[in-house]
Parts: C-alpha cells; structure tokens; sequence
C-alpha cells in the first residue's frame, strides 16, 4: 500500500512539473494596451503617445499676473468651469469659483481669470 502511495505522489509531481516547463517554454505577451482600449480610454493613450501629457486639462495651472486686463488664461471646451485658486502659497483651503465663458471673475485673493475655449479631446 505504501508503495502504491509512493507512485501516485511521485507520477502527481513528474505531471506538475512538466506542466510548469511547458508553460514557462512559450513565453505569451500581452498585446499593446492602444490596440485593446476604446472610446474615451484610446483617445487619451493616443494623445500621451503624441507628447501630449495633459489631455483633460487637470494639472495645476500656474498663476500669471492675473490683473483685470490680462486674467489668468484657463482652458475648457465647454461653457463653464469650476476652478480652485490657492490663494497664498502656504494655503490649506482652496477658494472655488465658478468661472463663465466671456464673464472675467476675480477670486478672494484679487487675481483674475477667465475662460479660454479648447477645443474638447
């Protein structure tokens, strides 16, 4: 009885082992992610391929002189935006304002912005 015990667990280890070499033997890829995404996804890996690193415009925008003659100049493809201005640079809270294409608005801390059509991803 033992030895038959003996030959299952050793017959049992030969099959697993020679699974696991075969497996390891064909080496199998994964396909480039550009060819499996759709819709909004491709778009956005198509426009980082293209050096664009920002495609839906939501890094931080750095404040310029921000005077009611030339407001801090921010991006949107649509009508309206929210915006958040850290008002001084060791701030904790942020100041949100709604801004309105063709309306200039002037946050808390005196700088303007204003809205600037780009065109949508």
């Amino acid at each position: 009885m033992a030895s038959l015990y003996a030959k299952v667990a050793l017959s049992t280890a030969r099959r697993n082992v020679l699974t696991a070499s075969r497996c390891f033997a064909t080496r199998t890829t994964m396909g480039d992610p550009v060819e499996h995404a759709t819709g909004l996804e491709k778009r956005e890996l198509l426009a980082k391929l293209a050096g664009n690193d920002n495609p839906f415009d939501l890094k931080v925008v750095k404040r310029g002189p921000g005077t009611k003659a030339q407001p801090n100049e921010i991006p949107s493809a649509f009508d309206a935006r929210l915006v958040g201005c850290v008002c001084e640079e060791d701030a904790t809270s942020v100041t949100w304002m709604w801004l309105h294409k063709g309306q200039p608005r002037r946050c808390e801390c005196g700088h303007w912005f204003s809205l600037v059509h780009k065109d949508a991803l």
